[in-house]
C-alpha cells in the first residue's frame, strides 16, 4: 500500500507561497514580458499601423532614430532632453524629500504631523494632466509665477517667459512635477523613519550626541534601504515621464526642449504610425532605465561594504 507523503511545515508554507505567486507571475507575462518581447522583435521591422505586411530591416530603425529628423526630432534629442529632466527633478526631490520626512518626524503632536502630511501628499492623488493645467494658469504672462517672479527679482511687469523660452520651459516641467511627487516620497521617507527604533536614539542622546551628528551618523544609515528604493523609484518615474511634456506642448509651448524618449515614442508610434522605430525607442528607454537602476544598486551596495 502507497504511503500519503508527508511535508514539513515549510514545504507546505512554500508550495502555498508559490500557488499564491502564480496570478502575480501571469500578470507579469502577460502585461510586461510579452510587451517587452514582442516589442524587441518589433523594433527590427519597418511595421506600420495600417499595414500587416512587414519586413525585417535589422538594425536600420536604430541608426535611422538617432540620425534621422524622423517627423520631430531624432531620439539624441529626446535623450538630452530626457536626462536634462531626471538629473533637475531627481536630485533635488529626493533630498528635499528627505529633509521634509525628518522634520516631520520632529513634530511632537501626531495631530501636526498627518495634517501636513495629507498637505505634502495632496498634488500625488492629483492626474498629471490636471497638475499640468493648473500650473499653466500659474505659468501663464499674467499668473501667480511672474508675479512672484518679479517682487523677488524688484522688477516690474516682466513676463519671464516660463511657458516660451527653452531654458525656463524646462524649469517649468520640473517644478510640476516635483509639487506632485514630492509628497508621495515624503511619505516613504517617513515610513522608513518610523521603522528605526527609538532606543537608539535615546542611546544616542545619553551619549551626548547632537542632532546633527545622531542624522549623519545614525538615521542616514540606517535609512540606506528606504534612500535606495526611493531614489530608484524616483528615477525611474523621471524617465518615463510624459503626461507633464505633451500638456504643454498641447498648450502651444515648443516641442524640442521638452521632447522627452517617452513623447518621441508617441509622436512616431502613434501620430506617424511608425511601429518599429517606436519599438527601437522603447527598447532604447528600457536599456537606459536597467542601466541607471544597475548603478544605483552597485553604489549603494559599494556604500554598504564601506561601511562595514
Amino acid at each position: 500500500m502507497k504511503k500519503n507523503k508527508v511535508y514539513s511545515i515549510e514545504q507546505q508554507q512554500a508550495r502555498w507561497g508559490f500557488l499564491f505567486t502564480v496570478p502575480c507571475l501571469i500578470f507579469f507575462a502577460v502585461f510586461s514580458f510579452y510587451p517587452i518581447i514582442y516589442a524587441f522583435q518589433t523594433s527590427f521591422t519597418d511595421r506600420q499601423v495600417l499595414s500587416r505586411n512587414y519586413d525585417y530591416v535589422g538594425l536600420e530603425n536604430y541608426v535611422y532614430i538617432f540620425t534621422k529628423n524622423n517627423g520631430g526630432f531624432p531620439l539624441s534629442n529626446s535623450i538630452r532632453a530626457t536626462l536634462i529632466f531626471t538629473i533637475g527633478t531627481f536630485i533635488p526631490m529626493i533630498i528635499m524629500s528627505l529633509i521634509i520626512a525628518t522634520f516631520l518626524m520632529q513634530l511632537r503632536r501626531d495631530k501636526y504631523r498627518g495634517f501636513f502630511q495629507l498637505m505634502y501628499y495632496m498634488p500625488a492623488v492629483l492626474s498629471s494632466v490636471v497638475a499640468a493645467a493648473i500650473w499653466m494658469i500659474i505659468f501663464d504672462p499674467r499668473g501667480l509665477m511672474n508675479q512672484v517672479s518679479n517682487f523677488i527679482m524688484r522688477s516690474s511687469g516682466v513676463d519671464y517667459n516660463w511657458l516660451v523660452d527653452p531654458v525656463m520651459l524646462q524649469v517649468s516641467t520640473i517644478i510640476i512635477y516635483f509639487w506632485k511627487y514630492i509628497g508621495y516620497f515624503v511619505i516613504l521617507f517617513i515610513t522608513g523613519l518610523a521603522a528605526i527604533p527609538s532606543t537608539i536614539y535615546e542611546a544616542a542622546t545619553v551619549d551626548g550626541s547632537s542632532r546633527w551628528h545622531t542624522f549623519w551618523k545614525i538615521t542616514l544609515p540606517l535609512l540606506k534601504p528606504t534612500t535606495a528604493m526611493v531614489s530608484i523609484m524616483a528615477m525611474l518615474q523621471c524617465l518615463k515621464t510624459f503626461s507633464t511634456q505633451f500638456m504643454l506642448y498641447q498648450g502651444g509651448s515648443p516641442r524640442a526642449p521638452i521632447d522627452v524618449i517617452t513623447m518621441n515614442i508617441y509622436f512616431t508610434g502613434i501620430r506617424n504610425g511608425r511601429l518599429g522605430r517606436a519599438s527601437a525607442m522603447s527598447l532604447v528607454l528600457f536599456v537606459i532605465m536597467l542601466v541607471f537602476t544597475y548603478l544605483q544598486l552597485v553604489a549603494n551596495r559599494s556604500s554598504e561594504d564601506v561601511e562595514y
